[in-house]
């Protein structure tokens, strides 16, 4: 049966939004409710944007559903106290994010070149947003409010920062953020729990050091938590920074994680144990929390935020990756175990988007960090915590006791085509092409289920490199995955009758690559996969990442020995512009 094309289209109670449906941004609004000041104030480097996609917006709702009076300023002008003054000051709290992308990689490019746009901001101008927003905000607050209510930080960019990190933009160590910030807690990971538990201990007055998820500075140290390598031992030695980031990693599940502390001058950097993740009912309610899924009309009539194009009708299916490729942060701030929601809550989100005026039948993604991990998950993982000795999948295996199985994601997505006013649901998040061929009972169904409905003339996947000794330190399966993987695709395009492409996330420049890994990556993907690269990017190191501890060390982490890291921004653009040339490739290594 052919899909939406002959369907009948259901009749919408369409909704349009106003001011009195956000959270209040303006003194007006605050009025029109009847509130004489706010219990909490959050302050984001985004515009107010009220989607389950913007953590602070979850952050804001979740709040409002415990009962609390929660107003938002989003990308305050830091000149003035215009917009920091424009609530008046918090009861209980401020709560500061940088925004939804770490500021330093929103504002600056791999090769630090000031970025000129910005999807979070109305208008695209990227002339909102400060370089590192949350200090920046932080002292704001501090500036205009003397002896305030607690500040407290949470998001991609505090989360990532929390311990002592390598800056890529300072070309340093840099402290961890608390310090800089002046805050006074940070919440780190998703850690929703740990913001409920803390938001009604600072209500109720009552001791806030023991709550799971959080981070503080203290005098003494903990003496039960592990002790990390100092701030100073960390500059002294490129080793011991090694050694303070094997054991940072290793203690971020809540199951089997120990708390951290760590010595910074003459104080303590104090990391509680991560708090407990979301059950399944749990994530279920928080998307079912009333979000407009628009951008604040205070905001609105400054230009429109290019990220609405693809977050308004996206549904996010689950939370976390196990799959711990070594530049990626997801691992760390997410967690590396899978929280999914039911298929009857995706479903029922799905059919609500027939609401909106401007939806058309078309669900931008249906998908989370790596698409094809939702539904399943290691049963060892789910009873002792994450492994600390072994991954779950590495450059040259997968874990045997991680059983991949797409049967639950290959009938969720056939169940969200037969929604009401769906014409096409779209997969556009990173989907893993190695658990696909790992998957020998239904690996072959869900590539089918996604070549004949759920991608759009061109399938993205991340092979990243084909060198196997940069894959190694990427922590990406081998190249000869990639070609299994092709070759699956290839057939069932033609069994289908379609002529779709897949195209190649490709990166320059990473730890290990020289200029003649790119040569022989050219050639693969001349030779094999009988395609030009349009586009690559080069490596960005970014906070909490293996990759950024070999950036700064020149050292591979697991066995200690040197390993070449390109650091000159000239040569990092040769390696990519290899790679991309448009002209005929030759054999042999061009000079």
């Amino acid at each position: 049966m052919s899909r939406r094309s002959k369907t009948k289209q259901p009749t919408r109670n369409t909704v349009t939004f106003s001011q009195k449906d956000f959270l209040p941004t303006t003194k007006a609004e605050m009025d029109a409710l009847g509130w004489d000041m706010c219990d909490i104030i959050l302050i984001s480097g985004d515009a107010y944007i009220d989607s389950p996609f913007i953590g602070v917006a979850m952050v804001g709702r979740m709040l409002e559903r415990m009962g609390y009076r929660v107003g938002m300023i989003g990308q305050p002008d830091i000149n003035s106290d215009v917009d920091i003054k424009r609530l008046g000051e918090p009861r209980l709290y401020w709560g500061v994010s940088g925004g939804s992308v770490d500021s330093m990689v929103s504002n600056y490019t791999a090769t630090k070149k000031f970025r000129n746009t910005d999807d979070y901001t109305p208008g695209g101008k990227n002339d909102k947003r400060p370089d590192r927003a949350l200090s920046v905000y932080c002292n704001l607050i501090r500036r205009y409010f003397k002896n305030t209510v607690p500040i407290m930080i949470g998001g991609i960019e505090a989360s990532l920062r929390r311990v002592s990190h390598y800056d890529y933009w300072q070309n340093r160590l840099k402290k961890p953020i608390l310090f800089d910030s002046k805050a006074d807690v940070l919440i780190y990971g998703m850690g929703e729990i740990a913001l409920e538990e803390l938001t009604r201990a600072i209500e109720n007055k009552e001791d806030y050091s023991d709550i799971r998820g959080v981070c503080y500075i203290s005098k003494e140290p903990k003496l039960e938590y592990i002790e990390l390598p100092s701030h100073q031992e960390c500059l002294d030695d490129k080793e011991r920074y090694i050694d303070l980031f094997d054991d940072f990693y290793d203690n971020n599940d809540p199951i089997s994680a120990k708390g951290l502390c760590q010595k910074v001058d003459e104080r303590y950097l104090i990391q509680n144990p991560p708090c407990d993740y979301l059950n399944q009912e749990e994530m279920d309610a928080n998307s079912n929390l009333p979000f407009t899924r628009e951008l604040h009309p205070y905001y609105a009539k400054m230009g429109k935020v290019k990220c609405l194009e693809t977050i308004k009708f996206s549904i996010m299916t689950h939370h976390g990756c196990w799959g711990e490729c070594n530049f990626c942060a997801i691992g760390v701030h997410q967690g590396r175990t899978i929280r999914t929601r039911t298929e009857e809550n995706i479903l029922k989100e799905a059919k609500d988007f027939n609401k909106y005026k401007d939806y058309k039948g078309i669900i931008s993604d249906v998908g989370g960090p790596t698409a094809n991990m939702y539904g399943y998950e290691c049963a060892k993982k789910l009873k002792k915590g994450t492994c600390d000795d072994i991954r779950c999948v590495d450059a040259d295996r997968l874990c045997k006791v991680m059983h991949v199985d797409h049967s639950r994601n290959i009938n969720l997505l056939r169940r969200v085509r037969e929604v009401e006013g769906v014409r096409k649901a779209f997969v556009a998040s990173g989907v893993r092409y190695d658990l696909i061929t790992a998957d020998k009972k239904h690996g072959y169904s869900y590539l089918k289920e996604m070549v004949e409905h759920h991608i759009s003339g061109q399938m993205k996947v991340a092979p990243e490199h084909t060198q196997q000794h940069v894959l190694e330190l990427m922590g990406k399966p081998g190249k000869e995955t990639l070609v299994d993987f092709k070759k699956m695709y290839d057939r069932l395009n033609k069994e289908s009758g379609k002529n779709q492409f897949l195209t190649y996330y490709l990166i320059a420049a990473h730890p290990g690559c020289e200029e003649k890994d790119m040569h022989e990556l050219k050639h693969f993907t001349t030779d094999e996969l009988k395609m030009n690269p349009e586009q690559a990017q080069v490596f960005t190191p970014t906070p909490s990442t293996y990759s950024a501890v070999m950036y700064y060390t020149e050292l591979d982490p697991k066995t200690r020995k040197k390993i070449f890291v390109e650091k000159d921004t000239k040569r990092k653009e040769k390696q990519k512009q290899i790679v991309v040339a448009k002209d005929c490739f030759k054999s042999g290594f061009a000079s």
